[in-house]
């Protein structure tokens, strides 16, 4: 009978704990009102409350076996948000890169700029589509680009430690396309040159782009001329001009990408139509905002699932202590809560007055844990390793108030669990039995 009570309230756990972790917080915050109410308004209620304040007026004389809840639970919520604000910021650098007004245009079925090439004859006639914005000279406000990815020296590393720079080979166009971007230190680089200018995110990553510094991509020596600065992923970037860089990579008059600027956001349908019916092209065609979004999501779900594993299993040893620490607290008061039973306290205010309890250490401790995550790590910067698609990216963690929100329903799920089983306990022993014990 007892495996099968206790199997009952395993499976309700459950659903109640999938339940949980979808609610908002308003629907979290009305819940609570409701409760708050039954609790003044009720007779079990008022039980409830006065059973948890003694509870709760006893903390003190249990310092320390409470400190082993509160510490434990925030450090599952210290790691949660902190690993989750890593995945956030990452998506939010690439989320804000580009506009809805700004295409970008690669060949047929391409992942992405690295694994695309586009002809000199494609890129005039992209140049020629309907929709695209021009310059009070009549030329169309259009970009094609090489990139490429290069190996420099990280700074702070070995002699040989090197890391995966993404560069970019643009020509004038580029900065059209890209308003936001700006020159913060020295100037752009002089077409036909080997010169370069660095994103201040590659900066920080990388030795010796100072503008003044020569530095080697391959078998040549380039000459770092100035940095831009455009707070998004464009930051983790190196550029140089378009010839050069396709000279010096052996890619002909080709080009990777075309990025194109349009009238109004509003065109963007017409374009891509009039592209796709254009039988000498074969291209795809994504605003620059939707591309580079699709190009987070991948890595985005990655650091979302290492986050929840690495939660889920520091979260499994503060569940341990939390429900060691509740037992204890119920053997401990078992004659109290008897002697409640016995004049008249049913079994569902004790039950709630033990979780409470539970949930209370929990409380504290996924604050704790939420507010260490956001002094300690966010805006700390970081960055990831190269891949297919994106090349390095130096990005900011972003501690944001649904991570801590997600992180306080985790303390406070893991509280309940804790304070359930013990509850249960407190509830059903027996009271001439819990009279009897010292």
């Amino acid at each position: 009978m007892n495996f099968l009570f206790n199997l009952a309230v395993l499976v309700a756990m459950i659903i109640a704990l999938f339940i949980w972790v979808q609610l908002p917080w308003y629907v979290v915050l009305a819940l609570a009102v409701v409760f708050a109410a039954w609790m003044a308004l009720t007779r079990r209620g008022r039980q409830a409350a006065s059973v948890t304040g003694v509870g709760v007026s006893t903390l003190r004389q249990r310092l320390g076996s409470s400190s082993v809840v509160i510490v434990g639970i925030a450090g599952v919520v210290g790691v949660l948000v902190a690993l989750l604000a890593m995945g956030e910021g990452y998506s939010e650098t690439l989320r804000k890169t580009g506009s809805d007004d700004t295409v970008m245009v690669l060949r047929g079925g391409s992942a992405a700029e690295v694994s695309s090439v586009m002809t000199r004859d494609g890129i005039l006639v992209v140049d020629q589509a309907p929709g695209v914005a021009h310059d009070s000279q009549g030329k169309p406000i259009t970009s094609g680009e090489i990139v490429v990815a290069a190996n420099l020296p990280i700074k702070g590393g070995g002699p040989d430690e090197e890391g995966s720079v993404q560069l970019r080979g643009v020509g004038e166009g580029a900065w059209a396309v890209r308003p936001n971007l700006k020159i913060i230190a020295g100037r752009k680089f002089q077409p036909g040159m080997r010169e370069l200018v660095v994103g201040q995110g590659a900066q920080r990553q990388f030795a010796g782009l100072e503008p003044g510094h020569a530095i080697k991509l391959g078998a040549q020596t380039w000459n770092v001329v100035g940095v831009f600065a455009s707070g998004d992923a464009l930051d983790s970037e190196i550029w140089g001009d378009a010839d050069v860089v396709a000279e010096a990579y052996r890619r002909g008059s080709s080009r990777t990408s075309m990025v194109v600027k349009l009238t109004d956001a509003k065109a963007f349908d017409a374009f891509k139509a009039a592209l796709a019916g254009d039988p000498r092209l074969q291209v795809d065609v994504d605003t620059t905002l939707n591309y580079y979004s699709k190009q987070s999501e991948g890595m985005s779900k990655v650091m979302r699932v290492m986050g929840i594993t690495v939660g889920t299993i520091m979260a499994i040893g503060a569940l341990f202590g939390a429900l060691n620490t509740m037992f204890a607290a119920v053997a401990a008061r078992a004659r109290e809560i008897a002697t409640l039973r016995a004049i008249g306290f049913r079994g569902l205010p004790v039950v709630v007055a033990v979780m409470l309890e539970t949930m209370l250490l929990a409380l504290i401790g996924g604050l704790i844990g939420g507010a260490l995550a956001w002094l300690i790590f966010n805006g700390w910067t970081a960055s990831t390793l190269a891949t297919g698609t994106t090349g390095q990216l130096a990005f900011t963690f972003k501690v944001t108030p649904g991570l801590l929100w997600e992180g306080l329903k985790w303390a406070l799920a893991i509280g309940f669990v804790g304070g359930l089983f013990p509850a249960l306990r407190a509830a059903r022993l027996p009271v001439t039995t819990a009279l009897r014990e010292l």
